[in-house]
């Protein structure tokens, strides 16, 4: 046994060159084994709501306007975490925008929004760059949970069923396009609904189903 042992211990301290390549192998499997695990855990836990909410930028701000919609609390139980509408779910998109993300570090270090007035005064431009990004990719977030194959809309208010079968049915519009502030309150946008206001009322893609509502009204008034 002992003399076993010592083969052992002889060939892992000079091992031949078969020996060498064997090991090698070996050890760069398990080392692999351990930097994917590793990768995925990290990436996991930074999937998470509490992670997104770890910083004050985010918890005293958009999540505690999360709390009293429909996304975050309903008679079914089934909710909504941040990762769920502003990750994709699928691997490689997700990872695209873990990277694209990383940038937004820099924001944290600078303290670009760290107060109320400051994220205030940037809130708008934040919501057209998430909004421009759910419109790019067809809602895809949203459509992970919602799907129009699937919508019964007799069940559905009048107003919100012909809005699904004359714009997402025939796909004129997505998601995002109709239902911004669905789960965070709307940016100030008096300035710019006031100056679209002034102008002919055309249908166009700019231009949401809400948004012609509003402004149809004003028009009347």
């Amino acid at each position: 046994m002992w003399g076993f042992i010592k083969r052992v211990w002889f060939i892992i301290r000079r091992p031949s060159a078969f020996f060498s390549l064997g090991f090698l192998t070996l050890g760069g499997f398990v080392m692999g084994i351990i930097f994917w695990g590793g990768f995925n855990t990290a990436l996991e836990i930074t999937n998470t709501e509490s992670f997104c909410t770890s910083c004050h930028e985010m918890r005293n701000n958009v999540f505690e306007e999360l709390k009293p919609t429909i996304h975050y609390t309903n008679r079914s139980g089934v909710r909504a975490t941040c990762p769920d509408c502003h990750v994709p779910h699928d691997w490689t998109d997700k990872i695209a925008r873990k990277m694209q993300a990383s940038k937004e570090v820099w924001g944290k270090v600078f303290g670009t929004i760290n107060t109320r007035e400051k994220f205030l005064e940037k809130r708008l431009e934040l919501a057209q760059r998430e909004w421009a990004r759910l419109e790019a990719n067809n809602s895809l977030e949203c459509r992970n949970c919602h799907s129009a194959e699937s919508m019964d809309i007799t069940r559905q208010s009048k107003r919100a069923a012909e809005a699904h079968e004359r714009f997402l049915f025939t796909d004129e519009k997505t998601c995002i396009n109709c239902h911004k502030g669905i789960a965070h309150h709307l940016p100030d946008m008096s300035q710019e609904l006031s100056q679209q206001a002034a102008l002919p009322i055309t249908p166009t893609p700019a231009l949401t189903y809400a948004t012609l509502q509003y402004l149809d009204a004003n028009r009347n008034e």
